[in-house]
């Protein structure tokens, strides 16, 4: 019934308008009890998406399946806001083998912490993005250009051959232009932002190709963001939901929604 008003909704269910509202009040004040079992999901995709300026939505996606394991609304992406949600999971069995994230390495060193021999897998959507963003479109430098080409390539690495192909490449970049970069004193928004490409390269290097020994580790988190995409499309259409409903709000969705 999203998208309808009530008087929509109260005609079609034959309650009237009060009715509805009554109803409706009854179920965002008795949310469902968030999921404790998670000792299925073994391969996870691990992202947030922000409402607002700092606190938004976390969850975590069995891959595979594609099917929402657990989502938080509130949650901020720093240490203890991803601490209180790994401990969650932890708590709830979760025994993972690898997760899919963007980065964030508040992130990286929990999951460490929580389950040392995960398997972390870059998203590789987010480092072609970020890569082609601080490279910028039409980059003018040589450096950058032939760092740009190499972002463009990330997402079409499908065998060993070519990631090591890949992996050559990057080292004949690094040596050409990277450590002369590293120890440029050089400054302004164009220079900076191409030592930021080149840093986040190389720290993602380690984590970037681990789909390629097991095709079960998602490669990006797009799945996430697609069910993030949908969810906000529902969301904007409850434009007069208050703000003390919208824990309740998303705690339905998670629990409706799986997918």
């Amino acid at each position: 019934m999203e998208g309808y008003t009530l008087r929509q909704i109260a005609a079609q269910s034959g309650h009237s308008i009060s009715t509805v509202r009554r109803i409706i009040r009854y179920w965002l004040a008795h949310p469902p009890p968030p999921k404790g079992d998670f000792s299925g999901p073994q391969y996870l995709v691990l992202d947030g998406t922000r409402f607002g300026r700092r606190k938004g939505i976390f969850a975590v996606m069995e891959a595979g399946r594609n099917e929402l394991a657990s989502g938080s609304y509130g949650i901020s992406e720093g240490p203890s806001g991803l601490g209180r949600f790994c401990a969650h999971l932890d708590g709830g069995g979760l025994a993972p083998k690898s997760a899919t994230v963007d980065g964030n390495p508040h992130l990286n060193r929990l999951l460490h912490r929580w389950w040392p021999q995960i398997i972390l897998q870059r998203c590789l959507v987010h480092i072609q993005r970020q890569g082609l963003s601080w490279c910028r479109r039409h980059p003018k430098r040589t450096d950058a250009k032939c760092l740009r080409e190499l972002f463009l390539r990330v997402m079409s690495i499908r065998t060993p051959e070519q990631r090591d192909a890949f992996l050559a490449q990057v080292y004949h970049w690094e040596k050409r232009y990277g450590h002369r970069i590293a120890r440029s004193p050089e400054t302004g928004w164009v220079f900076s932002d191409l030592k930021r490409a080149r840093s986040m390269l190389l720290t993602a290097l380690p984590n970037m190709f681990h789909y390629l020994q097991d095709r079960r580790i998602p490669k990006s988190t797009n799945a996430l963001e697609g069910y993030f995409g949908r969810l906000k499309q529902k969301y904007r259409q409850h434009h007069g939901l208050a703000i003390r409903n919208r824990e309740a709000y998303f705690q339905w969705y998670f629990h409706l929604c799986q997918r």
